[in-house]
Formats: structure tokens, sequence, C-alpha cells
């Protein structure tokens, strides 16, 4: 059996990205999508019928749970877990002082409290077997703050520290924990925006465009990777260029 990847949010965007990047590249790929049904089902067909091993769960990572009943399946599915992508996330726009406790909570839960509870629940296979590749996914507006974003940009912030943090505590038990930063990527959650903010975005860019799901994606299979062996506790920006 190859080696077994867990990636959270894997239905669409920068998440579907990683499944096919890992799958064809010879990971038993397991991922995890909260609402998106029919995506998910169509991207698990989609690898399967280029022979690729992948395994769809439905659950929804702020609920332990959840999470934990995941971790359950892939371990029986696949008989082991080698890497964990917690790309699992959700935004909003909303100036700060229209902010709700349920907006906040929903950021803080989408975001860290869903890499907390994956973590956890992929770690006991990790420290058994001493090896592991965790990767995190923030945000540039986690390194820079965001207007009207505050609570989303709070939250990516908070990826970065626990990054760094693990990475620290795990690195004695062979477990590499590396976080990356998109920049302005061209998914439906940054086509909110609309075209003339993207458009602006790019041009803030010093590359000249917007990112793209499968560079991400790219990144994240390496550092999950051997080539990857003596990397752990960094903070790797996918921007372009956008914040130096």
């Amino acid at each position: 059996m190859g080696k077994t990847i867990w990636i959270t949010g894997g239905s669409r965007g920068i998440g579907a990205a990683a499944v096919r990047a890992f799958a064809r590249a010879g990971w038993n790929t397991a991922f995890t999508y909260r609402s998106s049904r029919e995506q998910a089902g169509a991207l698990a067909e989609e690898l399967t019928q280029e022979g690729c091993s992948v395994l769809a769960l439905c659950g929804d990572m702020t609920v332990r749970a959840e999470v934990e009943r995941c971790a359950a399946e892939i371990l029986h599915f696949f008989g082991g877990l080698d890497a964990l992508v917690c790309n699992a996330g959700v935004a909003q726009q909303k100036q700060f002082q229209d902010i709700t406790d349920e907006d906040w909570d929903a950021m803080l839960g989408g975001n860290a409290k869903s890499a907390f509870y994956a973590i956890q629940a992929a770690l006991p296979t990790m420290l058994h077997g001493k090896s592991g590749s965790i990767v995190t996914v923030s945000s540039i507006w986690g390194v820079t703050g965001a207007s009207c974003e505050s609570h989303y940009a709070a939250s990516k912030a908070a990826i970065i520290a626990l990054s760094k943090s693990l990475a620290q505590e795990f690195g004695p038990s062979g477990i590499r924990v590396n976080c990356i930063v998109p920049g302005v990527i061209d998914t439906d959650m940054n086509r909110v925006h609309g075209q003339e903010t993207l458009d602006a975005l790019a041009e803030e860019t010093p590359l000249g465009r917007l990112g793209t799901p499968d560079e991400v994606a790219r990144t994240m299979l390496f550092l999950c990777g051997a080539d990857a062996s003596f990397i752990t506790g960094q903070v790797l920006g996918v921007t372009g260029g956008f914040a130096v």
C-alpha cells in the first residue's frame, strides 16, 4: 500500500486541486467535505476512473465526533495515515462593529477549531509510527490583516501560530508541521469579491496575476513528500509576491 493523505475541505477549490494532485501522484487520498456532496462525488468518480485510490467522506470538521468518525473510517479503509492537509475553511466580509458572536465563532470554528480537531484525530497514528507530515492552510490576510475581514484574518493568524508551536512540539516524534499562506487565488471563495476587485488585486501582485489552486496544491504535495523531509515549522507564502 502507498502512503495515505487526508485532506479536509477537499470537494472544491484548493482542496479539490490537492485531492487531484495527491491521487495522481499515487497517494491513497481521503478527503472530507461538509455540504458539496455532488461535487465530492464527481471528483471521487473522476479519479477512481483514472485508477486512483480515493475515499470521499461527508463530515463537519467543526464537530469533534464527526472528525473522529472520519479519521476512523480512513484508518479502516486505508490501514494507515501518513499526512494531513487542514484545508477546510470559511470566510466572511463584515465591518468589525457588525460582527456578531455567531460570526466570530463561525470563523474561529471553521478555520482554527477544524484544524485543531483534525490534527488531534490524526495524531495518535502519526505518534505511533513516529513519522508524518501536517500541512495547515492560513491566508495572506492572516499575515497582513484585512479590512472588513478582521475575524477571518484573526482565525488565519491563529493557524500560523498553531503550526509553529506544533512543529516544535511534534518534531522529536518525527512529525513535520508546515503552514501554507495562499495569496489571492482564483477560487469560488474569492470570486465573490467581483471581477473589478480581483483585477485590482492581480495588479497589486508582483507577478501580475491571481494564483491557481493547482499551484497551491503542488506546494502541499511537496511539503508532504520526501523532498521536504528536513522542512518543518515553516510558513510558506504562495502569493505571487503579494506580501514580501
